[in-house]
């Protein structure tokens, strides 16, 4: 658990968790279906136009609790937690968190979410897929969020099958305004 822990926000790397637990990828695989099925993890999947290409790339893995993440990987006191190395890893974690359990008291329990990274490494932290439109959603751990933060929407309108609505930025600014275009800051507080 620790080393998954250690691993929240990242794109998954089994091969990579087996060699530092010191276990086979397959029993590495066993224990994440545990985590998963205990709801103490989610894995985030790639969005790909083709949906058979979306089963076979890499997904990004959420602790569904950040407390327990921080204590696995011995983050112990609010200051670290918010001010330490993994503190956009935590705040992108909570975002992440609080997204999910939204779905899931609306009796939703496999949303339309995913991330978007291609070739390049653009990337971006959501996609909510709703009504054949998608909603970029990037997580910044900043009270002071620009538009650098939406430059990497630009790429979803290169993807001709899709539909782009609203975009946003979930960050620490208190309130909703007007980022760029269709683009919004959206407030952590608000989740």
């Amino acid at each position: 658990m620790t080393a998954m822990a250690s691993r929240t926000a990242q794109m998954l790397n089994l091969s990579a968790v087996a060699r530092e637990t010191g276990i086979s990828v397959p029993t590495a695989d066993r224990w994440l279906s545990i985590l998963i099925s205990s709801n103490i993890v989610h894995l985030l999947p790639p969005y790909y136009t083709n949906i058979t290409k979306r089963m076979v790339k890499t997904p990004k893995l959420y602790f569904l609790d950040t407390g327990l993440a921080a204590y696995l990987t011995k983050w112990n006191t609010p200051q670290v937690v918010e001010a330490g190395a993994m503190a956009g890893a935590f705040f992108e974690t909570f975002v992440v968190a609080e997204i999910l359990k939204s779905y899931y008291n609306n009796g939703i329990l496999e949303p339309a979410l995913y991330y978007y990274r291609d070739k390049d490494t653009n990337e971006i932290d959501i996609l909510i897929e709703q009504d054949g439109t998608i909603y970029p959603v990037e997580i910044k751990k900043t009270a002071n969020p620009g538009k650098e933060h939406i430059a990497t929407f630009s790429v979803l309108e290169k993807l001709k099958s899709v539909k782009v609505g609203t975009g946003g930025v979930v960050c620490l600014y208190d309130k909703l305004v007007p980022i760029k275009d269709k683009n919004v800051i959206i407030p952590v507080t608000w989740l």
